[in-house]
């Protein structure tokens, strides 16, 4: 009997090993499955976003026209030159009005230099101009004169400047 006992235990031994067994394999198994059910999640998700960036990527095809686009950069190409000739033709006239200014200075000096030179001192003649408020003429007893007449006096005036 104890022969009999020994051999029930052991056979409840093995097969509680084998069951030890099974349960692993069952156990790795499920695990598997759990991976794999990952994957095709995680697959799943990329597919999702995918389709999002497919529609997203077609609707920016439909509003970019290749044709439009080409035809808007070439809007910009135009104006963007035309701004330039603008930009160029102000700083050409702002460089002349310059140079006239430096011109206008430089022949100043120069008139100044040879008046100097020559010894005339404008100052010196001006002082004994008179100063003061010019009075107000009478125009009542005045005759009235014709412009020809006052362009006559200014252009002697002017010509005996010029000989000083």
């Amino acid at each position: 009997m104890l022969f009999a006992a020994t051999r029930i235990l052991a056979r409840q031994l093995v097969r509680l090993r084998q069951q030890i067994t099974n349960l692993q394999g069952s156990r790795a198994q499920i695990r598997g499955v759990a991976t794999h059910t990952q994957a095709l999640y995680a697959s799943t998700s990329i597919s999702t976003g995918m389709k999002g960036a497919t529609k997203a990527m077609v609707a920016m095809n439909k509003q970019m026209a290749p044709a439009k686009q080409a035809k808007v950069i070439q809007e910009f190409q135009k104006q963007s030159a035309q701004l330039d000739m603008t930009i160029e033709m102000m700083s050409e006239s702002i460089d002349e009005t310059l140079d006239k200014d430096e011109a206008e200075e430089e022949t100043e000096n120069l008139t100044n230099q040879v008046l100097d030179e020559i010894g005339v001192d404008i100052a010196s003649q001006l002082s004994s101009a008179p100063k003061g408020r010019i009075g107000t003429r009478n125009t009542e007893n005045v005759a009235p004169r014709s412009e020809s007449q006052d362009v006559e006096e200014l252009e002697k005036r002017l010509a005996s400047l010029r000989r000083i």
